[in-house]
């Protein structure tokens, strides 16, 4: 299983990803999930993945092979659509057609392949944006209302995002709530584990402000993590 979530925010973007993959009890794995395609200043698109590895992993190679030699690759280069929309449809496509092909391969031996993913960016001129993409390429987009997205085991770390999050939210605050929400996941679903992939992206800049992997031993998290359960049980007390 997986938790990824992308926030939009005034300030700019964050992004934050698990990276354990499980085949079954006995064969459970670490994978990147968080993926980016920058040029910076000119255009940043981050990428993050839920779902048959073997699924990510193809759409990742083919959208690299479309970025780095595009004749030799029956798709356009989302470096190059003239838009945040064009690329998202670049992307839906290319994972429609990986998630059709792979489930042609396994329907005979009834299993299933299916991704979803997050997509975020922005290209010099334009707005950033954050979308959803389903395994049959259709998407959704994150909006005002609703400025941040979800994939994989997401019902553990939403409440904390309903509660917090606006589009004002500072990026500082955006972290802290992303690391929660996985926090909370993480306490309540042994299929998503650590280390955690974090970035953030400044609106306008186009390029990475901050990246990093943040693994299990890590004082920072775990402080927070003790901190945020400390505070729930002494607001739990607290209510009559």
């Amino acid at each position: 299983m997986t938790y990824c979530v992308g926030l939009l925010l005034n300030e700019g973007m964050v992004f934050l990803s698990d990276t354990r993959t499980n085949a079954g009890i006995d064969n459970i794995s670490t994978y990147r999930k968080l993926f980016v395609f920058e040029e910076p200043g000119e255009r940043i698109i981050v990428i993050q993945t839920a779902g048959s590895l073997s699924v990510t992993q193809t759409v990742i190679a083919k959208l690299r092979e479309a970025d780095e030699d595009p004749d030799a690759s029956p798709y356009p280069s989302i470096m190059q659509a003239p838009t945040m929309l064009r690329m998202v449809e670049i992307v839906g496509q290319v994972l429609s057609d990986v998630t059709a092909d792979i489930s042609a391969k396994v329907d005979r031996m009834s299993q299933s392949a299916t991704a979803s993913m997050i997509i975020g960016g922005q290209r010099k001129g334009g707005s950033p944006r954050l979308f959803l993409v389903y395994p049959e390429g259709n998407f959704i987009e994150a909006t005002e209302d609703t400025p941040y997205l979800q994939i994989g085991e997401h019902k553990y770390g939403k409440p904390i995002l309903d509660r917090v999050v606006t589009p004002e939210t500072s990026l500082e605050d955006a972290r802290k709530a992303v690391l929660l929400s996985m926090d909370s996941t993480l306490r309540s679903n042994l299929s998503v584990g650590m280390p955690l992939d974090l970035l953030t992206v400044l609106t306008d800049t186009c390029q990475v402000q901050h990246q990093t992997r943040i693994e299990a031993n890590d004082a920072a998290f775990q402080e927070m993590s003790h901190a945020w359960s400390k505070a729930l049980r002494e607001s739990f007390t607290s209510v009559r």
